[in-house]
């Protein structure tokens, strides 16, 4: 039988598609195919690849995706001026997408063209630096960068960089130095979202000081529900409202489910009593008997289940606690290993939004958190931009 909430999805996605705050899969396909990824057709079924992918454009538009985020990541163990090249080969990648299939996307400069693209069914495309290293400390790379698509960038990834705490590692003095705060001034001027995913929480709160536009975190859940370092503190929720920004949910399931979390944990450290060379680990230098040790263990303990319901529920507290208006959907797929059940690619955001009016939600609630947040959090940031149209660049060094 069909079901009607997911008709009426359907509907709500067909008035507001998806705007997305974060995917993977640019970095997913250069993984897999390096550069020669431009010779995959992009509309095949990315399932069947030989490592599977959550997204493909067949299931872009199946999911009603009418705006995204693509991360164009680099890892932080990377710094310096190869940062910023592996950044720009990472665009590259994205602008060579888009210019491969333009019936089917197209690269969006402002939330005026994500209304006017999401319209024609196209998936309006814009990036996401996700890591403050990748500008190797140069201001006038992040306004290169923006020149060539970037709309945000996170202030860290896993490691502190010389300007901001990531959450990976322990707090420093100053969470944002004088620097960052710069950073962060420079974001507002050019009208470049200020991302605080990833970062700790007491550079959240001072990105949240320092700002003048309002920030997005591009894909968080909720820490009250799920203690991992990665969420959003209780505390700091209603820091967000009052900047007007917008969180935005993310899948990843050893964030949305605790017990996922703790078995995570677990697995890691199996794995390094397993083998953990060069001096520790029952079985160093045997690989073979450390593989059938992990497999025995995760037979005697399998992996607990996370479902479309986890996700819901991160949802439905960041709803309480930031209020309808200020949360999204950054989904982190194909920069996951594994997906919620319910959630398994791009084309199952319709599932997440009847999931929503199924709890209560209504129409133009789904509206808000599917895009209509996030488009109003872009314009503001525009406009904070043209507000400061007067300012000279900063020529800042930390």
């Amino acid at each position: 039988m069909d079901d009607p909430l997911l008709a009426r999805a359907q509907a709500v996605l067909k008035r507001q598609p998806i705007i997305d705050g974060h995917n993977d899969w640019p970095e997913a396909l250069r993984g897999q195919y390096g550069e020669g990824w431009w010779k995959v057709d992009l509309k095949a079924d990315s399932r069947t690849f030989a490592k599977p992918m959550h997204t493909d454009i067949p299931r872009l538009h199946a999911g009603r995706v009418g705006g995204q985020f693509w991360s164009v990541w680099v890892p932080a163990s990377v710094s310096g001026p190869e940062a910023v090249k592996q950044t720009l080969e990472q665009i590259d990648i994205v602008r060579g997408i888009i210019a491969r299939y333009p019936g089917d996307l197209e690269l969006a400069a402002t939330a005026a063209d994500l209304r006017r693209i999401q319209k024609t069914g196209k998936v309006a495309s814009m990036m996401g630096v996700e890591g403050g290293s990748q500008i190797d400390n140069s201001l006038p790379a992040l306004r290169m960068f923006y020149a060539l698509g970037v709309r945000y960038m996170t202030l860290t990834h896993v490691r502190h960089n010389a300007w901001a705490d990531s959450a990976n590692e322990p707090g420093r003095a100053a969470p944002l130095t004088t620097f960052g705060k710069a950073v962060v001034h420079e974001m507002n001027r050019i009208g470049m979202l200020v991302d605080i995913s990833h970062v700790s929480p007491d550079t959240m709160k001072a990105a949240l000081v320092a700002t003048k536009a309002p920030v997005i975190f591009s894909h968080s859940a909720a820490r009250g529900l799920t203690d991992h370092p990665r969420n959003v503190p209780d505390d700091v929720l209603p820091l967000l409202t009052a900047n007007g920004g917008v969180v935005m949910a993310t899948f990843v399931p050893g964030y949305v489910s605790r017990a996922r979390q703790e078995w995570e944990a677990a697995r890691a450290g199996e794995r390094a009593r397993s083998n953990a060379p060069p001096y520790s680990g029952l079985y160093i230098g045997q690989p073979e008997r450390a593989e059938a040790a992990m497999k025995a263990w995760e037979a005697a303990n399998p992996m607990p289940a996370v479902t479309i319901t986890d996700v819901a529920n991160h949802i439905d507290h960041l709803v309480k606690l930031a209020g309808i208006d200020h949360v999204g959907i950054g989904g982190d797929l194909d920069g996951i290993d594994s997906t919620p059940t319910g959630l398994e690619g791009v084309e199952a955001y319709p599932a997440l939004i009847a999931e929503l009016l199924r709890r209560g939600y209504s129409d133009k609630d789904c509206e808000k958190i599917a895009g209509g947040n996030v488009l109003r959090v872009l314009e503001a940031a525009e406009k904070v931009a043209a507000g400061m149209a007067g300012d000279v660049p900063s020529d800042m060094k930390p």
